[in-house]
């Protein structure tokens, strides 16, 4: 229940991060079935109440009531000077993406498989990190567009594309793939970068930066951000 709880906040607090905005809290309103235990409420908000704490933030409030299935419903609330949107990419940006692709996916594959996934994917789809640290940065230095990867590269792409009226070309070579994407994606015969590229719910940034973002300036985000 605790990882349900973070995965929940952990999941809106993204959207905070692809704006460039310093978490401000939450509120959850929670839907329990009647015969719910009391102590998987108290597990879950738990989780809701680490995830927010983790990136500065705290629980502002929230609803409880009785409703037929679990329901988690999560506001954020957070302030920027300049938010970053989805459509003020231009032509000759380079795009960039935060820590590494498909951990998500190869736990999900896992689990459609009937097996459990291994530590680290599991982590990475029931404990993501919102990039919040990273998105201010990133707002800071000069980012075009941001958002946060729910759909997947491919799909979150196109959609940076379609609100600035741009066309993306994404090179797959150069995709950050994750460790445990990497065993799952040759376990299943697939080509590595496609299926870390089409793998939802990492929970990273894809950013459009100014082509004169170098090699030396990702390494100066690094250093300042430890991602």
């Amino acid at each position: 229940w605790q990882e349900v709880g973070w995965r929940a906040a952990s999941a809106a607090l993204s959207d905070l991060a692809a704006s460039g905005a310093e978490v401000v809290g939450l509120t959850a309103s929670v839907g329990t079935p009647r015969e719910a235990p009391a102590d998987d409420l108290v597990e879950l908000m738990r989780g809701v109440g680490a995830a927010v704490a983790a990136v500065g933030g705290r629980v502002l409030g929230g609803d409880l009531t009785r409703a037929p299935l679990w329901m988690v419903d999560i506001t954020v609330v957070g302030r920027a000077a300049r938010p970053v949107g989805r459509s003020e990419a231009r032509a000759g940006d380079v795009l960039w993406v935060t820590g590494t692709l498909g951990g998500a996916r190869a736990a999900l594959h896992a689990w459609e498989s009937g097996s459990a996934p291994s530590p680290g994917a599991r982590e990475r789809f029931a404990h993501p990190i919102p990039r919040i640290k990273e998105g201010r940065w990133l707002a800071a230095h000069g980012a075009h567009a941001m958002l946060d990867i729910s759909d997947g590269l491919g799909g979150d792409a196109g959609h940076l594309a379609a609100a600035s009226g741009v066309r993306v070309e994404l090179d797959l070579e150069q995709v950050p793939v994750h460790p445990d994407a990497v065993a799952c994606a040759l376990a299943r015969g697939d080509a590595v970068q496609a299926f870390a590229a089409r793998g939802g719910e990492d929970y990273e940034l894809l950013v459009a930066l100014p082509k004169t973002f170098d090699d030396l300036e990702a390494r100066r985000f690094q250093q300042d951000t430890g991602t």
